[in-house]
């Protein structure tokens, strides 16, 4: 069942998908239809999910359900994984690679692999300050709060230089 992402409480569940891109206007608009169609369905074993989504930053896609109101279970994680993966292949994009970093570049989101990271943070081009995001948290708190925060401030700091 789908309810508007900012109803749902702060302990709902979330996944974080990144695309290797930006995406279009109309990119969003086709995933906005396919995400409403999907959430609307979502089930455990047959009984209804409450979830939603929202896509930020024109490259990121956050699933989310209200675990308060049915917790998921395997199946309803594997119908979302092959949901993402559908939109992958309809818009050509990458939004599973977990190797895959981001961070912010002044106004700009940079997607790079682990190893340009770790080259980056070696030539100072990310620094302790630089923001990033931590894709791997897992609630709504979390992503108002622990999403974006500075290299110093996250999993990301085993890279720095000392």
């Amino acid at each position: 069942m789908f309810v508007k992402f900012e109803n749902l409480p702060t302990h709902s569940r979330i996944w974080i998908y990144q695309s290797d891109r930006k995406f279009s206007t109309q990119e969003e608009e086709f995933i906005s239809e396919k995400a409403v169609l999907f959430v609307d369905k979502w089930t455990k074993h047959g009984s209804d999910l409450q979830g939603s989504f929202v896509i930020k930053y024109n490259q990121f896609l956050v699933l989310a359900v209200n675990e308060g109101f049915n917790n998921v279970s395997g199946c309803s994680i594997d119908s979302s994984v092959r949901f993402v993966k559908e939109l992958e292949e309809s818009l050509e994009v990458d939004m599973m690679n977990k190797m895959n970093i981001s961070f912010k570049d002044g106004d700009h989101i940079k997607v790079v692999t682990m190893s340009d990271f770790k080259e980056f943070t070696k030539s100072n081009q990310i620094t302790s300050e630089t923001i990033v995001f931590n894709n791997m948290i897992s609630t709504l708190a979390e992503l108002e709060t622990q999403w974006e925060v500075s290299v110093n401030n996250s999993w990301h700091k085993r890279f720095l230089v000392s």
